[in-house]
């Protein structure tokens, strides 16, 4: 509700701006920030009505307007406390509104709202403009074609011929399963760049067979959620593009190197794997024929080539992220259509909802958190980071060590994406002055991120792992250590070999 006026006052101030080829005034474009602010303001206070008694509608207005009140008559103490300001409201503000429930971007907007009012004299207006420079970039604008990709998938069963024509091909070996499951993995997320859609399609696909030849559930659910963890750097990953637009690194770049990255932890996975299954009871598994696997390969065809088109159009420099995604979606609701049962206008209106819903989260996060960081970097914290990092012994590799833990941490915390969004302006700038490769270091911090979101007890991504599997969480937690360490290792080579993330830039 604070942050009403000021959108509709910036929506005001940029109509004098305008575009160059047609004139439209740049309002039409932000006032979708005061018009989403009032709709989400309706429907919470609408939810809170339908859920909650009136007893506890008026507690809740009473605490917040005290809490308010407390922190206005502090004001000017609290202007006075320099960087102990950024540890009341920038962590502590913003961990007990991580931990009452409330979604990250709300938390993330709440915490930079007190700490902009009650700790400075920046007006609300300056906040507003940081969200919308945050979310107004020409390279997002793939982020929900991508979504809706993903969405395809699941919708027309892509991704479920994938997974048959790898079982087709490696079903009858040792670990054979363990290695279809990685694969797919590894190729459905080349097309929806989701993890929870590559989980969603590959574990109903799969689980039913690997549990009829032995496989324990809570291996299942550790294969699934590292085998997630190393897959999300398989273009057109959405954290990559993020990532670029944020940090300011070639998408092309990313894409490229991406591709490598997961190559060398599925390696890594794929070892441990063949190494648990080494006693394996293979009796009554046969090999398929030549006959059968054509057919499995004649059925995949098609969605087997997305993948590759995308990293080599983007990669290539064929074309833009966003060019691709959008001849991507194209492709595949043609082929799905034709090949794979088509759509229902049902599921149509889904896929579109999914979407919207998706995006807008992601968006909504990318704003708040470069809000975030931008009030960070204004209070001179990422200026002092930079000297204190820099002046680390053991140059950059010792800044490698640290950001290791720090997004490893942050992943678990923070459910990966927004921690991206929220360091990457602080970060990458310190390992540019060391030197660092802007693609090599993304490299790192995202795979540190996607093994902090699969590392339980807080990592958030282990547990959708286990709902999806519908297997306990603590059924699951003793055997995923294994494979977390697996990922580690190959997290360490990544980081301290530059080569394997530079060489095909």
């Amino acid at each position: 509700l604070a942050m009403i006026y000021p959108a509709i006052d910036y929506a005001i101030e940029e109509s004098y701006v305008t575009s160059a080829a047609l004139n439209i005034p740049n309002s039409w474009r932000v006032s979708a920030l005061a018009t989403g602010i009032v709709l989400m303001s309706l429907l919470a206070l609408r939810h809170a009505w339908r859920t909650s008694t009136l007893r506890d509608l008026v507690l809740a207005a009473a605490l917040i307007l005290a809490i308010g009140a407390a922190f206005w008559w502090l004001t000017p103490t609290l202007k006075g406390l320099g960087y102990g300001n950024i540890l009341i409201f920038l962590v502590v503000v913003v961990a007990l509104c991580l931990v009452a429930g409330v979604p990250i971007a709300f938390c993330f907007g709440m915490g930079t709202l007190c700490f902009l009012v009650f700790s400075t004299n920046v007006p609300m207006l300056v906040m507003v403009g940081r969200m919308d420079e945050g979310m107004s970039s020409i390279i997002l604008l793939s982020v929900p074609i991508f979504v809706l990709l993903g969405c395809i998938l699941d919708a027309t069963g892509m991704g479920k011929a994938i997974v048959d024509f790898l079982a087709s091909m490696l079903g009858h070996v040792r670990a054979g399963m363990s290695y279809v499951l990685l694969g797919s993995l590894f190729l459905v997320s080349g097309i929806s760049g989701s993890k929870v859609s590559d989980m969603a399609t590959v574990a109903p696909a799969l689980f039913p067979e690997m549990k009829r030849r032995g496989y324990k559930p809570k291996e299942l659910i550790a294969l699934l959620s590292t085998g997630a963890a190393m897959a999300d750097t398989v273009p057109p990953s959405i954290v990559l593009i993020v990532l670029g637009s944020v940090a300011g690194v070639s998408i092309a770049g990313l894409f490229n190197a991406g591709f490598a990255i997961a190559m060398v932890l599925l390696l890594a996975l794929a070892i441990l794997a063949r190494w648990k299954a080494r006693h394996e009871d293979l009796a009554g598994v046969r090999r398929l024929s030549f006959s059968v696997i054509g057919k499995t390969a004649l059925i995949a065809g098609p969605a087997l080539v997305l993948p590759f088109i995308i990293r080599a159009a983007v990669g290539g420099g064929v074309a833009t992220a966003t060019e691709v995604s959008t001849i991507a979606v194209l492709y595949a609701l043609i082929i799905g259509m034709v090949l794979y049962g088509g759509i229902s206008p049902k599921k149509f209106y889904a896929m579109f909802v999914e979407t919207a819903a998706l995006s807008g989260a992601i968006l909504m996060i990318l704003g708040t958190a470069l809000a975030m960081a931008w009030a960070l970097t204004q209070t001179g914290f990422a200026r002092d980071l930079a000297t204190f990092m820099t002046g680390l012994p053991g140059g950059w590799l010792t800044f490698m060590v640290v950001t290791i833990v720090v997004f490893l941490v942050l992943g678990c915390v923070l459910e990966g994406l927004p921690a991206i969004v929220l360091m990457a302006p602080l970060m990458f700038p310190i390992a540019k002055s060391l030197g660092i490769n802007d693609v090599h270091y993304s490299m790192v911090v995202v795979t540190a991120m996607n093994i902090g979101l699969m590392t339980p007890p807080i990592g958030i991504g282990f547990y959708i792992a286990c709902k999806i599997g519908n297997v306990s969480p603590d059924e699951a937690m003793g055997a995923i250590w294994p494979y977390l360490i697996a990922l580690l290792a190959g997290l360490l080579v990544i980081a301290f070999v530059p080569g394997l993330s530079t060489w095909v830039l």
